[in-house]
């Protein structure tokens, strides 16, 4: 992408802004979060009893794992105008858990731009829809309505 502008963003609201390479959700991952946050739920992180008594037959990613993925992941599509300072999480609007990520499944991010609120000094919150699918499955992951707070540049 890389060609998203502050003054452009409005020729883009509805259209999609990219969308991100497969990502793998690995069980290190999981753990790995798991250790971070303190939730340690046996249908993450218990591989043995998760094939046993889990109706997914394995374990899976936590919802909120995939939820931290769409940082990064629209990082990587470019959703940060190329004439922005910086852009900040500002807040979630909804968010819908609709399938399973299981250990070692692959995800990416589609971004479509949802819609833009300038402010003060230039500044602009833009929301995007995040759909992050699981390769594989019909359902997505989650899709989730976002919000960032773009700070232009100096002189932007």
């Amino acid at each position: 992408m890389g060609n998203l502008t502050l003054a452009g963003l409005n020729e883009r609201v509805g259209q999609e802004l990219g969308m991100s390479d497969w990502v793998t959700i690995d069980q290190r991952r999981i753990d790995t979060f798991a250790s971070c946050t303190g939730d340690r739920q046996w249908i993450h992180v218990d591989v043995e009893r998760a094939k046993r008594e889990s109706p997914f037959r394995g374990p899976i990613a936590h919802g909120y794992l995939t939820l931290a993925m769409v940082a990064a992941l629209a990082m990587e599509v470019g959703v940060i105008p190329t004439d922005a300072a910086a852009g900040l999480n500002y807040g979630i609007e909804k968010v819908r858990f609709l399938a399973p990520v299981p250990a070692g499944a692959r995800v990416r991010l589609r971004v479509v731009l949802a819609g833009i609120e300038p402010r003060e000094g230039g500044q602009v919150i833009m929301k995007t829809q995040n759909t992050l699918e699981v390769e594989g499955s019909e359902k997505p992951a989650l899709i989730a309505e976002t919000l960032a707070l773009l700070i232009p540049a100096k002189g932007a």
